[in-house]
């Protein structure tokens, strides 16, 4: 995925669905836990230094793996590099299940499956498809590919 510091940036100033300070590992052997303020926008977390208004960095949320480690710890894996895990620790269980649902509902994967399915039911209950009013309704991209001739 192609980006700029500039979009990034303006992106990480959006308000956010979820944010919090959290104790954050980063991949590298040897990385240690350090305090961040930790922010959903979109399909990104972005995460800063306490003391900085700018990102230190930014994760797309996307071909990745979230899972509760511990308790109040999750962490995410990219699918890719499935052996590289951030880690995140919360103050509580609560607040990690929260995240965890939270960036799991972030993904674009999650939200085209979720499109399918209501798109699915709701042409079941009442026999017309939803999209059919913004001239989408031939289109593939939004089938389940079990659905495709």
């Amino acid at each position: 995925m192609r980006f700029n510091e500039k979009e990034l940036l303006c992106i990480s100033k959006q308000p956010s669905e979820k944010a919090a300070e959290l104790g954050m590992r980063g991949p590298k052997k040897g990385d240690v836990v350090k305090r961040r303020l930790v922010k959903l926008v979109i399909n990104f977390l972005f995460y800063f230094r306490m003391d900085e208004e700018e990102p230190a960095g930014a994760l797309l949320l996307e071909q990745c793996k979230v899972e509760q480690e511990e308790p109040t710890a999750f962490s995410v894996a990219f699918l890719d590099e499935s052996e590289k895990k951030y880690l995140f620790e919360c103050e509580s269980s609560e607040q990690c299940q929260e995240w965890v649902e939270s960036l799991t509902r972030a993904s674009y994967e999650f939200m085209r499956r979720s499109l399918i399915f209501y798109r699915s039911e709701i042409h079941k209950l009442t026999g017309k498809d939803p999209l059919e009013q913004y001239g989408i309704s031939e289109e593939a991209r939004f089938q389940d590919s079990s659905q495709r001739p």
